[in-house]
This record gives structure tokens, sequence and C-alpha cells, in this order.
């Protein structure tokens, strides 16, 4: 435990961490790639070069602060992160190379104001918060290596079948190599890909959402290519697997993790909205509910430019004439002359308060939601100005954890 002279010097460093909390991730992601560049296995480019792991690191930082005298409220938090962690192998010995170089960070931004008071204090925080987060983590992974058809770290897979879904997702179906069966998941639940992509130095490893239902012989992941943008690279990874990879190939992948999970137990009716590939773990969820609780009242909506980039239409409506609990709305923000002449969409625009209140039965549901950032800030407005409940709207982060 802490002393309250170290709690109280923690938390009186918070607004220092919310002016500071980005320079000092920056500087300490700068630090600890220059002294143990084979981290670069672990860590997704991509997100490091968009800022978007710096944020994450100063938001979770800044929270500690704020909560450093009662840690069980960022509980939730590190069980996400540790998921995360377990599937891209995070280990024990990790964490006292973060914790150096953080430190060093924490000094080197600060300079004459991080006392050395301050960086004890914060060493002793480091090593209790680093503590929970190994604990958790060595359970997690002991779960998934003795489960059912389980395994620790990373498994070889083959790419059973490619299938192209829209003009920019395609589903990879993977089985395998060895035959053995698959530990069952979670709808909702994502795995980690890890690529050696010819020319470059470091391992790539990207988490994709399961966009199947449980039971199969295979895992499906339904990946978006991600296009130059001027905001962004193209991205690495997606355009390798569309482009580059062929079935029979090889690819590893970690076993099933992530939080952000269909509650089965639930009997209200479920709203599922979804915002371009972020239909991904709705999918799973919406064909695990059709297989396992068909009578559940079911309102999916998804948001795509057109339907040109809409993957999975034909699917759900065909599942909906199945199941008459089920209904589902387009909304095209782009719609082409054909989706006009063909009445293949809802609505045209965004997902809006109103249009919500006129589609959706009832506010006595569970909704779960996944898209862009913007998507997801505007959903989640909505539904706060309609009064749905905290507890009510589940929400997944591709990537590192924001902030809504």
């Amino acid at each position: 435990m802490l002393s309250q002279q170290s709690i109280d010097i923690i938390k009186s460093t918070a607004p220092v961490l919310e002016i500071h909390g980005t320079s000092i991730t920056k500087r300490f992601y700068e630090m600890l790639f220059t002294s143990h560049p084979e981290l670069l296995n672990i860590f997704n480019h991509a997100n490091q070069k968009q800022g978007r792991q710096q944020t994450a690191l100063a938001n979770a930082v800044y929270a500690a602060a704020l909560h450093i005298d009662r840690l069980e409220a960022i509980l939730p938090v590190v069980k996400q992160i540790a998921h995360k962690h377990r599937s891209l192998g995070v280990k024990p010995e990790h964490y006292p190379i973060v914790g150096q170089h953080l430190l060093g960070a924490i000094q080197e931004v600060l300079g004459e104001a991080a006392t050395p008071e301050i960086l004890q204090a914060w060493a002793e925080a480091y090593g209790i918060i680093a503590d929970a987060f190994i604990g958790v983590e060595a359970d997690m992974y002991r779960q998934t290596e003795t489960q059912a058809g389980g395994w620790s770290d990373f498994k070889r897979f083959r790419i059973a079948r490619k299938v192209k879904e829209s003009d920019v997702i395609t589903s990879f179906y993977l089985m395998p190599e060895d035959g053995a069966p698959l530990p069952t998941f979670e709808p909702g639940q994502y795995i980690s890909v890890k690529l050696e992509i010819p020319g470059d130095t470091y391992t790539h490893i990207r988490q994709y959402s399961l966009s199947d239902a449980p039971g199969k012989p295979y895992y499906r992941i339904s990946v978006k290519r991600e296009n130059l943008m001027a905001e962004r690279p193209d991205g690495k990874v997606s355009m390798f697997l569309h482009n580059e990879t062929k079935e029979d190939d090889v690819v590893l992948i970690s076993a099933p993790a992530g939080d952000f999970t269909l509650n089965q137990q639930d009997t209200r009716p479920v709203v599922l909205i979804s915002g371009g590939v972020g239909l991904t773990p709705m999918v799973s969820m919406l064909q695990t509910l059709a297989a396992t609780n068909p009578e559940r009242q079911v309102t999916f909506i998804h948001a795509a430019q057109n339907s040109q980039h809409h993957a999975f239409k034909g699917h759900v409506e065909e599942l909906a004439s199945l199941h008459p609990a089920l209904s589902f709305y387009w909304c095209y923000d782009k719609p082409t002359t054909s989706d006009r002449a063909e009445n293949s969409f809802h609505r045209e625009g965004h997902v809006s308060l109103d249009w919500l209140k006129s589609i959706v039965p009832t506010s006595a549901a569970s909704f779960y939601f996944c898209g862009p950032v913007p998507f997801m800030k505007a959903v989640n407005n909505a539904l706060r100005e309609w009064g749905i409940p905290e507890e009510d709207r589940h929400f997944e982060f591709f990537g590192p954890a924001g902030s809504l």
C-alpha cells in the first residue's frame, strides 16, 4: 500500500499531468524504443505515428493519479488494457523496462519540478499498478492456455478462404494449421494477427474483431483496407492482407480476447449500432443472437458511405427474413444514384437522436455501438440525451482506448 504522503504527492501532480501528459508519453516512447527497439515487435507503429498510443497512455497515467487512493475505481480499465496486453504477448519482464523510461520521461519533461520526492512517490505507485496488471494478465494467460483448445502466445493458422464483402472490406477465414479444435469466444471479442512483412525489420501486430458467431471450425475476421488519407498513412497490415496474402498462406494469431462482449443473460431488447468496419463485432453478436436467442428483440443499425462500402448487407437482410424479432436500418451519408433508385437505405446523412427514437421500439434496451470515434461520440451523446443509463451504453474502440 502507498503511504499517505505518496498518495498526497501523486494527487497533487495530477494537474501537471493533465497539461504535460502527452509530452511525457511522447518522450517516454522515444526513450523506450531507443533503448529497446525489440519492443517495436509488439507496438502498433501506425498508432505511434498518429499519436493515439501516446494520448491513450497519457490519459491512463492521469486517471491513475486522480484515483491513486482508490485504485479499485480504475480496475475495469486495467482489465480492458490487460486483455489487449495478453493478446499482444506483453509479459511481466516488460514492466520494469516501461517503469524505468516512464519515470525518466517525467523527470526530463518536468525538469526541476520533478523533485526526488515526486519521483519516489511515482516509482512506488507504478510498482503497485504494474503488479495489478501482472496479476490480472497472469490469470488471463493461464485461463487462455488451459481452456479447451487453448494455447499460449501465437499459433499458426491457415487462411482457408478470402471473401470480398464490399469494395473495402474482405473476410479472412482462419483455421489452425494443426487441425486442432478451436476454443470458443464471446461475441464481440477480437484476435491479434502477427505478420512479417517483407522488407520490414519488425513484426506487425493488429487486433481484429471476430465477425462470425462462436462454435465454427474457423475464426473469421473482416478487415477494412485502409487507404492513404491526409491524416494517416496507408494501413500497412490491412493493405498487405488484402493485396499480398492468398488462400493457404499462414499467419500467426493469438487466442480471442476483449471485454466488449454481448450479455447473453440479458433478456431485454438489444440495439446494435455500427459505423463502417465497426459492424464486425456487431455481426458476431447478431449471428449469436439469431442462433441462440431468436425470440429476443434486436434492432440492427448500420451507417456506411453507401452500398459499395456496406459489408454483410445481404446477410443481415436474410437473417431478418428468417427472424421476425430482428429489424434492420441502413444510414448512408453518400448514397449512389443506384442506391437512391433502388431505395436500398433508410436514411441519408448521419445517425441522429430523432431518427433513433423513430426506429428503436423502446429505450428500455441494451445498446452496443462501435465505429469511428466521431461516430461513437455522436451516438453516445444521442443516447445520453435520450436518458439511456451509462451501464446500458456499451462501446468498443478499435486501437488504443480514447474518451467519448
